[in-house]
């Protein structure tokens, strides 16, 4: 039986967001996980030039720790070049440099008063940035946006990457509308809520630690992954349905499952442990960890219509 307490939580309800960005607007690339390949994000950093904006590096974002080669820097320099990017009054936006792994073992180094007293500034990242996203939600009230790395392929190669997240960035209005040609219906039907979620492996290993979620309910969970067998990703949703997150979930959006075997072994997975909630869920909606991949705005009330294939937001 679930806990009352899980059962009662109100369900969520919009956060608040930065301005757009306007030309001449400086954006600060950290590197909270893993350590970024130097073309890459030299290339990246050329893309948001480009685009009339300033970008500049944290101190720490080309460094490797030399014991943990999988992170990018120890974990007080990364947070370190975090907060100082976020309370800097200069910067409008902070861009990660790529996921990875090891934006949790940073998370408690975080001054969150600091953090809150900076103000809101547009935060975007993907994968391992989850529990960033989340941290944002939960203790700044924040919405964010779960969209490419500076040094992500996909950003620094895909033009239509590139020009979904310049307009969720400088024209909102103008990327309400979140669809791709595979988009379809893994259960049909139409719900709203506010957009919330990230990539599965990084919600599960959130359960149960400080300051997390119990419920998403009344949320319009997002979920994406890459290199996660099916069995593994059963594992992930099957401890999500167990420790009562998904009740009361409104729809589910699905994005790309990049090296998680072959698709039609990995939808019998996500039909059989999503579909019996009885909720909307499109699958193949073009965010993640795909060649091409879509911004989606988090915190932000939007209408999931599974038949048409599309989120639209508020």
């Amino acid at each position: 039986m679930k806990q009352a307490t899980q059962v009662e939580q109100a369900a969520l309800v919009p956060l608040s967001r930065p301005r757009p960005l306007v030309p001449g607007d400086r954006v600060t690339v950290v590197a909270p996980s893993g350590p970024v390949v130097p073309e890459r994000l030299d290339a990246g950093l050329d893309i948001l030039r480009a685009w009339d904006l300033d970008p500049v590096l944290a101190p720490h974002v080309r460094d490797r720790d030399p014991r943990l080669g999988y992170l990018a820097g120890d974990d007080a320099a990364r947070a370190r070049d975090f907060q100082d990017a976020w309370c800097d009054p200069g910067t409008a936006a902070v861009m990660c440099a790529r996921g990875g792994y090891g934006a949790q073992r940073m998370l408690d180094l975080l001054d969150w008063d600091a953090l809150a007293a900076a103000g809101p500034k547009t935060f975007v990242g993907f994968s391992d940035v989850t529990v960033l996203h989340e941290a944002f939600a939960l203790r700044l009230g924040l919405g964010t946006l779960y969209g490419p790395v500076a040094a992500g392929v996909a950003f620094v190669k895909d033009e239509p990457t590139q020009r979904h997240l310049r307009h969720t960035l400088f024209e909102p209005a103008r990327a309400r509308v979140l669809t791709s040609p595979t988009a379809a219906p893994l259960v049909p039907g139409r719900a709203q809520g506010v957009t919330v979620g990230g990539c599965l492996a990084m919600l599960a290993s959130e359960i149960g630690a400080p300051r997390s979620r119990s419920t998403l309910r009344g949320g319009i969970l997002i979920l994406e992954d890459v290199g996660e067998r099916p069995y593994q990703l059963d594992r992930m949703l099957t401890q999500l349905l167990r420790s009562g997150l998904l009740d009361g979930v409104a729809g589910i959006a699905l994005g790309s499952w990049r090296d998680c075997g072959p698709y039609d072994d990995v939808r019998a997975v996500l039909l059989d442990r999503l579909g019996p909630l009885g909720v909307p869920v499109v699958e193949e909606l073009g965010f993640g960890h795909g060649d091409s991949s879509l911004t989606v705005p988090l915190g932000v009330p939007a209408v999931l219509d599974a038949d048409a294939g599309t989120l639209t937001l508020s």
